[in-house]
């Protein structure tokens, strides 16, 4: 039986380099605006602070609850300030711990709720501009009501969506590229 042995040849360490000569690397998928960047962090910051800025505009007017379209801005606003507000916060952790958020898992749960609220968002400020549409246009009575809150409410849902979308699509096309 014939059994070559190992052998054991020596080898030289690598040149040690200055981190001020070759930076870090960064993976291609760590781009601004993924989970775990400062960019990400300030799009869920954008889509909290318009969530919340819609649901308070709306809520200050003494009517809101009179038309269900208004209603389900509320109800969208809500609900995309506590999903963005979460996430801040776990971009914030991530951002702190020097962590990645690309885990499969992680990036579909963030797509998934991404999607559903900004759906959801897209769908009530739709139904709230048309509603809003119809008071001043069509039946010219916005003497009696809160036109311009209503379309200020509007407007901030419609930014609120515009800063969700990017979040969206970036994680959507992070899950769909593996």
């Amino acid at each position: 039986m014939f059994v070559s042995r190992p052998a054991v040849h020596p080898v030289e360490a690598p040149p040690l380099t200055d981190a001020a000569e070759n930076p870090p690397r960064v993976r291609m998928k760590d781009f601004q605006g993924m989970p775990g960047t400062p960019g990400g962090l300030a799009l869920r910051l954008f889509q909290f602070f318009f969530a919340i800025a819609a649901l308070s505009v709306m809520v200050s007017t003494s009517d809101f609850t009179s038309v269900t379209a208004f209603c389900y801005l509320v109800a969208a606003a809500i609900l995309q300030s506590l999903w963005s507000l979460s996430l801040a916060f776990v971009d914030i952790y991530a951002l702190l711990v020097k962590r990645c958020l690309q885990n499969p898992r992680a990036v579909c749960l963030f797509t998934i709720g991404d999607g559903i609220t900004s759906t959801l968002t897209f769908a009530a400020a739709c139904a709230s501009a048309g509603i809003t549409v119809l008071i001043g246009n069509d039946l010219n009575i916005c003497a009696e009501n809160h036109c311009a809150s209503f379309e200020t409410a509007t407007a901030m849902a419609f930014i609120s969506w515009f800063a969700v979308l990017p979040s969206f699509l970036m994680n959507f096309w992070s899950l769909a590229s593996r």
